[in-house]
């Protein structure tokens, strides 16, 4: 069968894909689904990459079979089934969020093409990218850390909570006579406030780094989560660890809410444990002095 795309008029003028094949072929073919599914994505101008989880290449036609089995993607959703199809993929326990990443995954891979294959949808294709936001909208939000280029933040609007990435503007450019220098975002660390910088502050800092009984400082929830990822990945992925930083990044946005929230109680923990250190430290200053 030839892959070449065939385009036909969409009910708004604009060109949509026509099915190479029918749903039950692609179903049970995965060398003619991934044929489909790679011109497909050449006909409306989409980048397409197959995805990697705990460093195994997902396999999209597991995926679009297990989603179209129990109705499409909307269904999925509002039956909330994604948990229920991530086990079919029998990830490593270490994977978070797998059901997360499985409905972003579809979403951008798949969807439109669920569309076309399950659904013979004969309208153009949306842009799923598309979505309206307010004109005006009040936020509130935290800064969970910082890194070279920029902070991870969590933003509360509404009843909703977002999390993501801010970013410095860009860099004064280096003279002409010298090339570009690359942007490097690397080092993600615990964000604290900057200190006055006068002497009195440089003075305890300083007595601070010097005395052995001084309480350790607390840490975020999100560096406790940095810690353990960067272990694991250390194991799975040694000759990579120049990419940690921003793979442990990813991997911190795309955790749901209650996931991040365990490690956020870790956090909330530390951080009573450091304010009795620090009551229980004081005393014992107050005392010797």
């Amino acid at each position: 069968m030839s892959t070449e795309e065939v385009m036909a008029p969409a009910a708004n003028g604009g060109p949509h894909p026509v099915p190479l094949a029918s749903h039950d072929d692609v179903a049970k073919d995965p060398t003619l689904f991934m044929d489909t599914l790679k011109s497909f994505h050449l006909s409306i101008g989409s980048k397409f990459t197959i995805p990697v989880i705990s460093g195994k290449e997902l396999n999209l036609h597991v995926l679009y079979v297990e989603v179209t089995r129990r109705g499409g993607y909307d269904k999925v959703v509002s039956e909330k089934k994604w948990r229920e199809i991530s086990t079919v993929f029998e990830f490593s326990p270490t994977t978070t969020s797998a059901s997360y990443a499985l409905r972003k995954h579809y979403l951008t891979l798949l969807h439109r093409y669920e569309m076309v294959y399950f659904f013979r949808h004969q309208a153009s294709m949306p842009n799923l990218q598309t979505t309206e936001v307010p004109s005006s909208f009040q936020a509130t939000g935290t800064i969970d850390a910082k890194f070279d280029c920029g902070y991870i933040v969590s933003v509360r609007l509404g009843n909703e909570t977002l999390n993501g990435v801010l970013y410095h503007p860009s860099y004064p450019a280096p003279p002409p006579a010298a090339p570009p220098a690359p942007l490097t975002c690397t080092d993600i660390v615990p964000y604290n406030p900057p200190e006055l910088s006068n002497r009195r502050t440089r003075t305890r800092r300083r007595r601070r780094s010097n005395d052995p009984d001084h309480p350790k400082i607390n840490r975020s929830g999100y560096n406790f989560y940095f810690a353990e990822k960067h272990a694991l990945l250390k194991v799975e992925h040694p000759n990579r660890e120049r990419q940690f930083t921003r793979m442990i990044g990813d991997a911190w946005t795309a955790l749901s809410l209650e996931e991040r929230e365990v490690y956020q109680n870790i956090g909330l923990k530390d951080k009573e444990r450091y304010q009795r250190e620090m009551k229980e430290y004081r005393e014992m200053k107050m005392g010797q002095s």
